[in-house]
């Protein structure tokens, strides 16, 4: 990671993870997903409310390191007002955006300042951190009754 992307990074990790965005119970979501990384003790609980195939509003509460809570918080940011069929879209590139040595530019274009997140390639401990939001969010997707919490084990 170049210099310039490194700094970009820690910056947004630290403004995100000290002043997360969307940080607070939804009323009415349709589902909530509890999410829980045993290394990091990252523990969370996702709100999302869907309205038309549409995720209208997202929120998030918990504790966690700072990439854990920045990478909830951008995701709350970014899902908001994208149907279903993109936030699954979103998923896909976010795991190659984290797991890939050279995730293709593309992919870094379409998530944006999500992007700044691939980073954590550096750090494989930390993919976990920054993909649990992630894991509940596909998890509510695909079960909105799911009761089980989503564990990055």
């Amino acid at each position: 990671m170049n210099e310039e992307l490194r700094a970009l990074y820690q910056e947004v990790i630290i403004d995100h993870g000290r002043h997360p965005r969307n940080f607070k119970k939804l009323e009415h979501p349709s589902f909530c997903q509890e999410g829980y990384n045993p290394l990091c003790g990252d523990h969370l609980k996702l709100y999302v409310r869907i309205e038309n195939n549409t995720i209208v509003d997202a929120s998030f509460e918990g504790q966690g390191c700072a990439i854990s809570m920045a990478a909830c918080s951008l995701l709350t940011e970014r899902i908001k007002n994208t149907s279903i069929v993109e936030a699954r879209k979103l998923f896909d590139a976010f795991q190659i955006l984290v797991s890939d040595a050279n995730p293709p530019e593309k992919i870094r274009d379409y998530l944006g300042k999500l992007s700044v997140l691939g980073g954590v390639r550096d750090f494989p401990v930390r993919i976990k951190c920054a993909t649990l939001a992630w894991h509940a969010l596909k998890a509510g997707l695909d079960d909105i009754n799911n009761k089980k919490v989503v564990s990055t084990e």
